[in-house]
């Protein structure tokens, strides 16, 4: 008998893996209204707080009035707008790349970047918790797929030596948005070297937030220019919206050429553009470094706390930080739990992560003051307490 939408829906429910959205009025900011009720956020990607930055606001109202508000089409149809080019300038500038391409999201960033680079008679060596957006860009070039163990360039290179044949490349994210850990990334460099392969590096929750100037995770460890594609957002520590690719001016070539998420989308408004163009100059600001330094302090008092209380975290120090639960339904019963407490902190389940790994995942901002935090760590080990979690 055909399974029928119902059914699907019902087996979803009964696995604690039903998902539905919560309704926030107003600005994201470090305390929102959802649902109607007043809560400390700590789910957002608005890692420096520059959603609701007034230079970035005035950002997008000027270049409403000049430009309008669409692009029109694709770039390749109506053409490149004045802004995607200012745009794709500061990114290479930031960067210290030969150039950069815009893309509409992250995910349309790495499904049309990889299958752009990659084939039929490729391999494709991807880190096991990579972003599902990496494995989707896997799947749809059509390349063999080697994953290896998270981290593990040990077990990485023996696979290279291995499974190499035509074009090889090599991806990880920077950052891990669900475990806050960081890739080895002078250690992946090396074998991109020694295989001859690309290597691609999605820093979205790295941009903008590690380094001395906000580069991120290639600049913190000092491996950039040993690094082929640098793909990275301007929709989490830059407040606005869209990604891109750091690249040498002939991958660009390639990409614009190539690249079926760019060729075929209408391209980004003049109002997003505007507002990713101030951001990448804010953050290398002296204000940008401020806001870097108070996001490191708000990072490491939230999870050196957390892990003094003695709960499950992996190691890590970027503003991302999980307390691994298990279970998909304590993992929601502390979510909503936290939720009466006045804390927005959302429950990840599979498939976002591995099954017997669900979490809540915390993310820090710049804007948390000390007090609120301090309040939210005594509110989660209350909380924890009463699960048997902690």
């Amino acid at each position: 008998m055909q399974r029928t939408i119902q059914d699907e829906l019902e087996d979803i429910r009964s696995h604690g893996l039903l998902r539905s959205t919560r309704m926030i009025s107003g600005r994201q900011a470090a305390r929102v209204t959802c649902d109607g009720h007043e809560l400390l956020l700590l789910c957002s990607n608005n890692y420096l707080g520059l959603a609701d930055h007034p230079a970035l606001a005035a950002a997008s109202i000027a270049a409403i009035q000049k430009y309008g508000t669409s692009s029109g089409a694709s770039r390749l149809v109506s053409g490149t707008m004045e802004l995607h080019e200012r745009l794709e300038s500061a990114v290479a500038d930031f960067k210290k790349s030969e150039a950069a391409l815009i893309f509409n999201s992250g995910h349309a960033a790495n499904t049309g970047i990889i299958p752009a680079l990659v084939g039929r008679d490729d391999v494709v060596f991807s880190d096991r918790l990579n972003h599902a957006s990496i494995v989707d860009g896997i799947l749809l070039s059509g390349a063999h797929l080697v994953r290896y163990r998270h981290n593990d360039y040990e077990q990485l290179g023996v696979l290279m030596e291995k499974h190499a044949k035509g074009r090889c490349l090599v991806v990880s994210d920077g950052v891990f948005s669900m475990d806050g850990d960081i890739a080895p990334l002078a250690e992946l460099v090396k074998l991109k070297h020694k295989y001859g392969a690309l290597l691609m590096i999605d820093d979205a929750h790295g941009s903008g937030v590690l380094g001395a100037y906000g580069r991120g995770s290639a600049e913190l460890l000092g491996v950039a220019h040993g690094v082929d594609i640098q793909m990275g957002t301007f929709g989490k520590a830059l407040g606005s919206y869209g990604a891109y690719a750091a690249v040498s001016a002939e991958l660009r070539d390639l990409l614009i050429n190539r690249a079926r998420s760019f060729i075929f989308s209408t391209s980004l408004p003049p109002a997003v553009l505007a507002a990713s163009l101030a951001a990448v100059e804010l953050v290398q600001s002296p204000e940008g470094d401020v806001l870097r330094e108070k996001l490191c302090a708000n990072s490491r008092f939230f999870r050196d706390s957390l892990t003094g209380a003695g709960f499950s975290i992996p190691d890590g120090s970027t503003q991302i930080v999980p307390i691994v639960i298990g279970s998909a339904v304590t993992t929601m019963q502390f979510s909503e739990a936290l939720l009466a407490e006045g804390l927005f902190a959302q429950g990840i389940r599979p498939p976002t992560v591995p099954a017997g790994t669900s979490r809540l995942r915390f993310t820090l901002m710049a804007t948390h003051t000390h007090a609120d935090l301090a309040g939210a760590i005594e509110r989660i080990c209350t909380v924890g307490r009463h699960l048997g979690v902690l």
